[in-house]
């Protein structure tokens, strides 16, 4: 590894989100560990100022050096965490504040690398870093990313993306995966996966991985619909064909497509597959059956039929994400 710290410089600014800012060290700071305390990264928390800094939590943390004093040293990766507000109907909307803005776009231009963790890629859009470039962020805002920067091809499903030296991740935990892809690039595969075991992780995850929010998450509106759901969890191994839904929401067919367009934005099938794909996937992590059991008990019914969905849904196959995500006995 030799003798070179690497600065890697994260911004400070009032309203920040605090595990954007905190996650990153932690896996920076076990590099240390991982490899007999030989020298890898010096981290620098960096503000206007060196008062105190309140985050999005309430906590406040305290700067190492102000961004003027940055002047003149070379910055290996500048990080840029995010600030979000929430409206009354409880929508997120990430911000940029102009001063911020001016800062990104002035210490990026001193850095090898420059990453955002999580809505921080809104900071990059607004600094012009993120033009013409591949992006991505947390679903929550991809479309306000998307709509305000017409230039940025936004990706909301990986945990994060490099487009050439601009790196943009998903948030909230994925600032963990993006920072040992970080630390793989300079350090190796073999170092970031150990980390990652200390980090009680699911071993590190590949940058096109889908942030997996398969969508069984968004809480349902109507009793039926939540009812729906609950059948469908009870009953994946079974057929489970339209028609057996549309009979128990009592509902024609036709109805029944609608009230899952406009509840969950997708078809019963897309929802259905999702669901198994979703018991699938608690099966990999937590269990040593064969893939052939996990399809029969998930519905699938054949192992080519569940390797399709995952390759649909996650972009990946059955044994790569057991092999990625296995929980650690």
């Amino acid at each position: 590894m030799g003798g070179v710290r690497r600065l890697i410089v994260i911004m400070l600014f009032d309203g920040v989100d605090l595990l954007d800012v905190t996650g990153p060290p932690e896996v920076f700071a076990l590099l240390r560990r991982e490899t007999d305390g030989a020298s890898g990264y010096e981290v620098a928390l960096a503000a206007e100022t060196l008062e105190p800094v309140t985050t999005a939590a309430g906590v406040r943390m305290l700067p190492d050096l102000t961004f003027a004093e940055l002047s003149g040293r070379a910055i290996d990766t500048l990080l840029v965490p995010g600030s979000v507000e929430v409206d009354e109907e409880r929508r997120v909307h990430a911000l940029a504040d102009p001063g911020v803005v001016a800062r990104v776009r002035t210490l990026a231009a001193r850095s090898r690398r420059v990453a955002s963790v999580c809505v921080g890629a809104h900071l990059l859009a607004a600094a012009g870093l993120l033009d013409g470039r591949r992006a991505t962020t947390h679903w929550s805002t991809a479309g306000q990313l998307a709509a305000e920067h017409p230039s940025v091809e936004v990706d909301a499903d990986p945990i994060f993306i490099r487009d050439g030296g601009v790196w943009t991740g998903a948030g909230i935990t994925a600032c963990l995966d993006l920072s040992l892809a970080l630390v793989a690039e300079d350090f190796g595969e073999a170092v970031a996966l150990r980390i990652a075991r200390q980090l009680v992780m699911y071993l590190k995850r590949p940058g096109g991985q889908s942030q997996f929010s398969v969508p069984v998450e968004p809480v349902s509106t109507t009793r039926r619909m939540a009812d729906l759901r609950h059948f469908v969890a009870e009953h994946l191994t079974g057929p489970l064909t339209l028609a057996d839904l549309a009979r128990h929401a009592h509902v024609s067919e036709r109805q029944l497509a609608r009230v899952f367009k406009a509840e969950l934005g997708m078809t019963p099938a897309a929802y259905l597959e999702a669901a198994r794909v979703e018991a699938a996937r608690n099966r990999l992590e937590t269990t040593d059956d064969t893939l052939d059991r996990i399809a029969s008990a998930c519905g699938f019914g054949t192992t080519d039929t569940l390797i399709r969905a995952f390759r649909r849904k996650l972009d990946t196959t059955p044994t790569e994400y057991r092999t990625r995500f296995r929980h650690s006995g």
